[in-house]
């Protein structure tokens, strides 16, 4: 295998279709990395300003140019506004997403989404009560509607906290009341996040970056835990389901469809519509042995969680899974889709289908869902995957499929534990898990394919480090073959021995990206267990591969929850020496984590396991010199 896609990407697959995608002469996303090289530095460094258009400004790093704008703002003004405006697009993103959910509950509630359900009806119960929503007494129709009213209050501005907010501990809610960054309502943050950097607005770096952590914990602890748990609500709490990953899930004798985004909307009715006998008979009068549903990114992981559906690959391999020529249909609904795609789809056979009303893309045939024609515009879409079938030319499925297990939700990990996170605690008292790490987060072509998510992991495992994913991390570990019962050989004694006593692996997905507050939430059980912060504990997370703005939201409501940060990517912010020292060492004192920027894996893992081991030696537990 040449260098050069060793280079690129650490799997296998990867490596295959690369070479083939050369030689069918497609573009692929590592050929457009390379085409912009070298990248601006201004706009690296976070010095480069097109708020307003007596710009666009840029900052000197080495002094001998403009220190300011026109404006007249500095590095560390622009600096703080460049990522100020990341954190609110990418809680934006992740919050609109939970606003889908809500208004799809509420629709399932007066009866106009035919073909979806309230699956969980007991989880709608103990939400509802979180809300205030009186249940006793009421069809489960309308403890949704109220539900649904309930919810859509904490987007806006008539409240003084957002709802779930009162599920962090009681030492974490003090410390943001005293900051002054409890979130208020989940669209007023970003709206108040964009009014702050409009120019002459917020010109303190410090409350920029303060009133950043607001707008991320809007997100973290409202619009993304509203979308995860309405999600069980309609579609099902995961509980653990065997799966597979890499482009080897793909079936040459079956019509293979791949869902692709980050909203399961869509893709819950597309599987419905996969599994109806009228269209598996059709299959089969078509030459194909069945209907072979996949995912890609989030929306596949939101499958693999319910329902076991396998996984073809992360960010980096959408435009190679269709080089495969296997493809029969790719449908996508929103966030992280290339607008490459339906370029490369018309290479092939391949039809490309958007749904969202809010995400249309070049090459693809638009053909909108909504709670009302979802059921029946998911029967006509794999109809035509089907008839597309024949239209099939070369496939080529270079890999055998790896098996995994997915679909741990907090309420699967709590109930392995006996009903208590305590069982938890006691084997990380005794040492025998030193603590736990949530990995998360994209790819990104500036880091070879799974090389940083697969490397931490098996670092942090092998040395008793219990491992929890979600997102494009999770798809990566699946396919390195970290999730399965017999994976347990890749971690230390301890973990080993728990993992096995327990059946479950030393890696737990917890499913999408959106998915991230299920840690918070695990990680407030066991503060509240121990009547201590989550700052407290010996945790930490990591994104090794990012790229969104809806990862930078993440990262900073992890940190602002208590939780120590590991990147791999630097974000841009190297050109103010104040705010890289603020977020790397000075929020310690503020909210009790930081940030850490370690490209190399190998690296990052030494900082977390020191981290966990500081943690433990605070908490009075064993020290292990590292």
């Amino acid at each position: 295998m040449s260098r050069r896609y060793e280079n690129n990407t650490i799997t296998e697959d990867g490596q295959l279709l690369l070479k083939k995608a050369e030689r069918d002469q497609i573009e692929t996303v590592w050929d457009r990395y390379k085409a912009q090289l070298p990248q601006c530095g201004y706009c690296e460094m976070g010095l480069s300003c097109r708020i307003c258009i007596m710009g666009p400004c840029r900052i000197d790093p080495f002094g001998q140019g403009p220190q300011s704008g026109v404006c007249g703002a500095d590095a560390d003004i622009v600096v703080a506004r460049n990522l100020c405006r990341m954190i609110a697009a990418g809680a934006a993103s992740h919050s609109d997403h939970g606003r889908d959910l809500v208004e799809v509950l509420a629709n399932v509630a007066e009866g106009n989404a035919p073909g979806y359900e309230i699956k969980d009806k007991e989880k709608l119960k103990r939400v509802a009560a979180e809300y205030g929503v009186e249940t006793d007494g009421k069809e489960y129709l309308q403890i949704a509607g109220e539900l649904a009213d309930a919810m859509q209050e904490d987007f806006g501005t008539r409240k003084k906290e957002i709802t779930f907010a009162a599920r962090a501990p009681q030492k974490r809610r003090d410390l943001w009341k005293k900051l002054g960054i409890t979130p208020r309502g989940i669209d007023r943050e970003t709206s108040e996040m964009m009014h702050r950097t409009h120019m002459g607005v917020d010109n303190g770096w410090q409350s920029l970056l303060l009133h950043g952590m607001r707008n991320a914990l809007s997100d973290g602890w409202g619009g993304s835990m509203i979308a995860s748990e309405v999600s069980d609500i309609l579609f099902g709490t995961p509980s653990p389901k065997t799966t597979a990953a890499n482009a080897g899930v793909l079936k040459s004798d079956q019509v293979n469809i791949i869902v692709h985004g980050h909203n399961p909307v869509v893709s819950e009715m597309i599987l419905l519509a996969c599994q109806s006998p009228e269209m598996i008979k059709l299959a089969q009068e078509k030459g194909a042995k069945g209907i072979n549903l996949a995912g890609v990114c989030c929306t596949g992981n939101e499958l693999l969680m319910r329902h076991g559906v396998a996984m073809a690959g992360n960010h980096l391999s959408t435009e190679l899974i269709i080089s495969t020529g296997a493809v029969d249909m790719m449908i996508v609904d929103y966030q992280c889709i290339m607008p490459s795609l339906g370029t490369v789809a018309a290479c092939y056979h391949t039809k490309m289908i958007s749904t969202s009303d809010k995400a249309r893309f070049p090459g693809m045939e638009h053909r909108e869902f909504h709670p009302d024609n979802a059921e029946k515009s998911a029967i006509e879409l794999v109809k035509a995957a089907v008839e597309n079938f024949t239209r099939r030319g070369e496939v080529y499925i270079p890999v055998e499929p790896v098996n995994a297990v997915g679909g741990f939700s907090v309420e699967t990990i709590v109930a392995a534990l006996g009903g208590t996170p305590k069982p938890l605690i006691d084997a990380i008292v005794s040492g025998k898990i030193r603590g736990a790490v949530g990995v998360v987060g994209c790819n990104n072509p500036k880091i070879k394919q799974d090389y940083g998510h697969v490397t931490l992991t098996k670092r942090l495992i092998e040395n008793d480090i219990l491992v929890v994913d979600t997102g494009c991390a999770a798809v990566a570990n699946a396919k390195a073959g970290f999730k399965t019962a017999e994976s347990i050989r890749f971690a230390g004694p301890g973990l080993k021995e728990i993992c096995g006593s327990l059946g479950i692996p030393p890696v737990l997905c917890m499913g999408s990206c959106v998915d991230n507050v299920r840690i918070l939430v695990l990680a407030s059980a066991l503060a509240n267990t121990l009547n201590v912060d989550i700052s407290d504990l010996p945790l930490a997370a990591a994104a090794p591969e990012w790229y969104s703005e809806k990862a930078a939201a993440i990262g900073v409501y992890a940190v602002a929850s208590g939780v120590y940060t590991v990147l791999g990517p630097m974000p841009p912010i190297m050109g103010s020496m104040n705010v890289v020292k603020l977020l790397t060492e000075g929020l310690n004192d503020i909210v009790g984590a930081t940030f850490a920027v370690e490209p190399d894996p190998e690296k990052a893992a030494v900082l977390i396991r020191r981290h966990i081991e500081g943690k433990r030696e605070k908490l009075g537990l064993s020290f292990v010199k590292i």
